[in-house]
């Protein structure tokens, strides 16, 4: 693991050699939701409302010629009318394969397009040691609005825990000269203490420098922050180890459902992910930069 870029130095990869997913570098979700232990009930869909049935079949992912394909297939089971896969670097009973502070994420892919598909290349906190989503934080390196593939979205969410609590910011990006994902392209995030910088093909997409994070509950639901004392400590939430994944989720609130002109079988290629740490270190974290605040109002447009 030699191999340098700029003034990153590869730390952890996968080129896809082989027949199989490399087991010590990635596990499966199962299935079409997940126990909240907090709650103590089993959320359906992925707390999104997705309608594929996840599994470790070689009908939706396999390797082959140095390439990971990951397949949405339009077939029944267990109930739902979908199956997909969704790799991450985390086991099932949240034993880290991978996870990483900081560094360069990059993933080289081929994406699927089409009413109804949320293919996404993700980051989410090993531990939840703000909360619950989105407190803890999530980082998107790439998801695209089924039905446009010609944009691909950068987004971090982070706020305080709960879906109406969540604050979210998307960069969407078009790519150039025609291209659509399902084309190669390289997506790519720099992550320092204060700042992640989002690339698609070396290209600069954006930056975030502000964000915030809430712990605070009430009666078991989060509390959106009023004041600066009820925020964790600057960067928080994005100071802690996060984890990837990569899927083809297939309905949801994002997508809405897919329509007769959706193909499938639907497939996400990934060539390779490499994750690389900056030569020298990090240092101390960059002020905060400027934006909003959830107590603050809105600025009016003119």
């Amino acid at each position: 693991m030699a191999e340098r870029k700029d003034d990153w130095v590869l730390v952890w990869n996968d080129e896809f050699e082989g027949t199989a997913v490399d087991a010590s570098k990635w596990d499966y979700d199962i299935g079409n939701g997940f126990f909240d232990y907090k709650s103590h009930t089993w959320i359906e869909g992925w707390g999104n409302e997705e309608l594929q049935y996840y599994t470790r079949e070689a009908d939706n992912v396999s390797v082959k010629d140095s390439l990971l394909t990951i397949r949405a297939v339009k077939e029944a089971l267990h109930g739902c009318g979908y199956t997909s896969a969704r790799l991450k670097t985390r086991k099932r009973d949240g034993t880290v394969l991978f996870a990483k502070t900081y560094g360069r994420f990059e993933i080289r892919a081929k994406v699927p397009w089409g009413k109804g598909l949320w293919p996404a290349l993700w980051m989410l906190p090993q531990t939840d040691v703000y909360g619950g989503w989105a407190a803890s934080g999530e980082i998107d390196l790439m998801e695209i609005v089924g039905e446009k593939p010609h944009e691909v979205l950068n987004s971090i969410h982070f706020g305080s825990p709960g879906l109406p609590s969540r604050a979210l910011i998307t960069h969407v990006h078009p790519l150039p000269g025609g291209s659509t994902v399902a084309d190669w392209h390289v997506y790519a995030c720099e992550w320092e203490p204060g700042e992640i910088r989002f690339y698609v093909d070396g290209v600069h997409t954006c930056t975030r420098d502000h964000w915030w994070s809430c712990s605070r509950t009430k009666d078991g639901e989060g509390v959106i922050a009023q004041r600066a004392a009820d925020l964790n400590p600057w960067p928080a939430p994005f100071d802690q180890p996060f984890f990837l994944v990569m899927n083809v989720a297939v309905g949801g609130n994002f997508p809405g459902v897919p329509n007769e002109q959706t193909q499938f079988p639907a497939e996400l290629v990934i060539d390779y992910v490499r994750v690389y740490d900056k030569v020298g270190g990090y240092g101390a974290a960059k002020p905060r930069g400027k934006g909003r605040f959830p107590w603050q109002p809105e600025k009016k447009k003119r």
